[in-house]
């Protein structure tokens, strides 16, 4: 069961995040491994702070802030290789 919140959560974060960095989705595969990593990295990032997400909805908000610097970084990223 924990397995099945952890991919709908970071499916939801992922998308949630393209939205708000994008302004569109990026496909379902997509959405869920932003998330995913965005999860993983909001949670590191969090950690430093010593914020430990207390239930779902601090997991969706973890993984939402990570799947925007995720997806800030790669812009970051793809905005220096055209250059």
């Amino acid at each position: 069961m924990y397995l099945l919140w952890f991919i709908l959560i970071g499916l939801a974060a992922g998308w949630l995040g393209s939205l708000i960095m994008k302004g569109r989705g990026s496909g379902l595969f997509l959405n869920l491994l932003i998330g995913i990593v965005g999860g993983l990295l909001g949670g590191w990032i969090f950690s430093w702070f010593g914020i430990e997400p207390a239930n779902r909805f601090g997991s969706l908000i973890t993984a939402l802030v990570g799947s925007i610097i995720l997806l800030w970084l790669a812009s970051i990223l793809s905005k220096k290789r055209r250059k």
